[in-house]
């Protein structure tokens, strides 16, 4: 995830990475409007195939409170924030999607298939939740792959920028890509990825 402005001051983010760190309160607060056009873009990426679930503004708003509960995490890096703001994302979506689902329930709503670029082949699932399942599986499985999957899918970082964000190489998040894009294959279509001809394509 390429940053949308040209004048963002990257040694003052990590400062005030570093001031979240060592237990600086206001630190956040000074940070976000830095960082606020990233965020937007992450929630308008999260909301391309949602947008009557929530607004983008609702979406970064609600995860910064999310954040801001954050404040013992060990920031590291612009990249390990989003990261973290890819997950925090993540969840207020699921929890709203969730209540969605249940008002509807029962009533003559169409499920809405979930796809994204970012995977490069058609998510087998009539909603974000059965993802959104998946992934928790996959976290008591193997932790990184859940967060591979969560930066790149939810996040849209790079490989670069995960690797940045999980301390690992690029090669690594990689193999971790391929392997928990097989794995979340396998959990919504019941069958091995490579019999999925978009698969190959990858």
């Amino acid at each position: 995830m390429s940053t949308t402005s040209e004048t963002l001051d990257v040694a003052l983010v990590q400062r005030l990475l570093d001031a979240a760190r060592e237990g600086d309160d206001d630190a956040l607060d000074r940070l976000i409007p830095l960082l606020y056009d990233e965020l937007r873009s992450l929630a308008r990426h999260l909301l391309r195939r949602r947008r009557r679930v929530m607004s983008t503004t609702e979406l970064v708003h609600e995860a910064y409170l999310k954040l801001d509960g954050h404040m013992e995490v060990d920031w590291h890096s612009r990249a390990h924030f989003f990261a973290i703001a890819s997950r925090a994302m993540r969840q207020v979506l699921i929890d709203t999607v969730r209540k969605e689902t249940a008002q509807k329930r029962g009533g003559d709503a169409k499920p809405e298939p979930l796809m994204s670029h970012h995977l490069r082949t058609d998510v087998p699932v009539n909603d974000l939740i059965a993802l959104d399942d998946a992934l928790n599986r996959l976290d008591a499985i193997d932790e990184r792959l859940r967060q591979v999957v969560e930066c790149r899918f939810f996040g849209g970082m790079t490989e670069p920028e995960i690797g940045a964000a999980l301390g690992v190489s690029t090669r690594t998040v990689q193999r971790d890509w391929v392997k928990a894009r097989a794995w979340l294959y396998r959990e919504l279509y019941g069958q091995n990825e490579r019999s999925d001809p978009a698969a190959s394509q990858a």
